[in-house]
């Protein structure tokens, strides 16, 4: 049976729908053939339902449930209201199942123990964007929790802990607004706050402020509210939500010291830095007069990305060699801007004989500063050799002292501005592979080709919107029984690929054809037939997103996307497979 929608009517016709049922109790529901989507988002939608027995296409942007259940022999089952309640308590997520062909019960028969280790071994996985987005699909799916060995709790920690990992604010806000009331909601929140305070964006931090509800109950939120409300100017409302914080014995002197000072009832600050933590560290910086602050290697990364946000740092001021390796290990680990490193560099003196002999002087010179020396020299080179000689004796200097990372994009950047005709023979090589290629949003225009299977225009069906099918299955039998024709024509993996998914999908294959004896030499896993077999896709989809990696799905070799497609085949996967499909089969020019 297809995948069933649900979805939750509001109080009013809650009553409503139970009083119908009053009326016809005892009476059998049988579910036609055809798939039944109950997901509402009006009233007026539910009467059009009613009255139509149509279809509507589900809201996504908030979703509700129903009473509604299906239980075997094709009936449906109305739980009673509190039991309506607790089932909806546990469906958290973004997105429709229906919409990636999923099912609320993807997780149920999945070990849990299985699920998170498989999500500590993505996280590890540096994924393609591709894997990124089908993985957050699939997590982000409404769903059931897995039966064993993982609570609905920890179930959705996992998710929303890589939420935050990953930084993906925009899914976060989406989740907030989709879903009024779970566990670990602060906490989405506070990333989101101390993502614009780390950005030097305070206002647009406290617009994130309007997240928080009264049912809420965390000390870091609540002040920082009590910030933005004193930003805003709304004193009073400020100075009441002050009051009540101190009187629940939420505050502390700190606290208390800023904010009667922001509030002018002080007319001045104690003048203390505290990096207990960013909002602290945040009211420190815009309180106390002259502010200096010295970070140290284990200061927390967003006080130091708030630093160089707000230009806190005085780099060309620096001069305590260990200050310096300080910064550059925290910009080698993602916590200080590596443009400021050069910076840095720039700002070191030396002598024009030093600079003149740098390529054997810096051999004389420890850390950063032979990394400076050498990046001076290169900025007065304007020979394309010595530039390049250059560039790779910079880079084998980050990396001896395990700092590749600041300098990665740095040397890519200038590689590119460098006119590659320019490139002598023996540094094209190096070049090209320095070099960062980033994958451009226009992948090309189709080419059809009717000599080759894979890419004649049958493909149209997974390429295009709105074809008619009718006629592709006509142009299928034609363009095969020409191939066919040809003796010297191979049948290759790719072809074989796009006949599966065509016979998978219901179109009529040649009686000629003999698919199974095209297929005898590939083969698939027996872990991932085992999770088709139970009907584990989500862990189905956990594991593609593993296969893939860090690839992008244009790259895979034609066997591991022949398993790939074929599994999501036999799962009825069918957006995902349609998106590899059309990024793999045709031929763009």
């Amino acid at each position: 049976m297809s995948q069933i929608k649900l979805l939750k009517l509001n109080k009013n016709c809650k009553r409503f729908f139970y009083l119908v049922l009053f009326f016809f109790t005892g009476i059998s529901f049988s579910i036609a053939n055809e798939p039944v989507d109950i997901w509402k988002k009006t009233e007026s939608e539910n009467k059009e339902i009613s009255e139509k027995n149509n279809i509507n296409k589900p809201q996504k942007d908030k979703i509700d449930f129903t009473k509604i259940k299906i239980i075997e022999s094709n009936q449906i089952k109305i739980t009673t209201e509190e039991q309506a309640e607790d089932l909806e308590s546990n469906l958290i997520g973004l997105y429709d199942p229906q919409e990636n062909d999923l099912s609320l019960d993807m997780w149920s028969n999945t070990d849990g123990e299985a699920i998170k280790k498989t999500f500590k071994r993505i996280e590890k996985i540096k994924l393609s964007k591709f894997s990124e987005d089908i993985f957050a699909n699939t997590i982000m799916t409404y769903s059931y929790a897995p039966k064993n060995k993982l609570s609905e709790e920890d179930f959705l920690k996992l998710k929303l802990n890589w939420l935050i990992k990953n930084k993906k604010n925009n899914l976060i806000e989406k989740f907030l607004n989709n879903n009024i009331e779970f566990s670990g909601k602060s906490n989405l929140i506070k990333h989101l706050v101390d993502y614009y305070i780390s950005s030097a964006d305070i206002t647009e931090g406290c617009k994130k402020s309007n997240f928080i509800s009264k049912e809420i109950k965390n000390s870091y939120l609540e002040k920082f509210r009590i910030y933005c409300l004193i930003l805003e100017k709304k004193t009073e409302e400020a100075q009441l939500n002050f009051d009540l914080l101190r009187e629940q014995g939420k505050s502390d002197k700190f606290f208390d010291d800023k904010i009667l000072f922001l509030l002018g009832i002080k007319d001045k600050s104690d003048n203390k830095i505290s990096d207990k933590n960013l909002l602290y560290f945040y009211l420190s910086s815009v309180t106390v007069e002259n502010f200096n602050y010295e970070p140290k290697q284990k200061t927390d990364k967003n006080i130091w990305k708030y630093l160089t946000a707000s230009n806190l740092i005085a780099v060309n001021q620096l001069e305590d060699p260990k200050v310096i390796q300080k910064y550059e290990i925290a910009a080698n680990e993602g916590n200080f801007d590596k443009n400021k490193i050069f910076e840095i560099y720039l700002s070191i003196p030396f002598s024009i004989s030093q600079l003149i002999n740098a390529n054997t002087v810096y051999q004389s010179l420890n850390g950063y500063e032979s990394r400076a020396l050498i990046y001076q020299k290169l900025l007065l080179s304007d020979n394309i050799d010595n530039k390049l000689d250059l560039l790779f004796l910079l880079k084998n200097l980050f990396e001896k002292d395990k700092l590749k990372n600041i300098y990665t994009e740095f040397l890519s950047n200038s590689l590119k501005k460098i006119d590659s005709n320019e490139i002598p023979t023996e540094f094209k090589k190096i070049v090209e592979r320095n070099i960062i290629i980033e994958k451009k949003a226009d992948i090309g225009k189709i080419k059809y080709d009717d000599k080759i299977l894979h890419r004649s225009k049958v493909i149209k069906i997974f390429t295009e919107d709105n074809v008619n099918r009718e006629k592709l299955e006509k142009d299928f039998i034609k363009i095969y029984k020409k191939i066919s024709k040809n003796k010297k024509y191979f049948f290759s993996i790719k072809d074989v690929i796009l006949l599966e998914t065509l016979s998978s999908d219901g179109f009529e294959m040649p009686k000629d054809l003999n698919i199974n004896q095209l297929t005898n030499n590939l083969t698939i896993p027996g872990n991932i037939k085992t999770l088709v077999e139970k009907g584990e896709t989500g862990m189905l989809m956990l594991k593609l997103v593993e296969i893939i990696g860090s690839d992008e799905i244009e790259n895979l070799d034609p066997e591991t996307l022949y398993f790939i497609v074929n599994v999501l085949n036999k799962a009825k996967i069918k957006k995902t497979r349609n998106q590899i499909l059309n990024l793999t089969l045709p031929l763009r020019v």
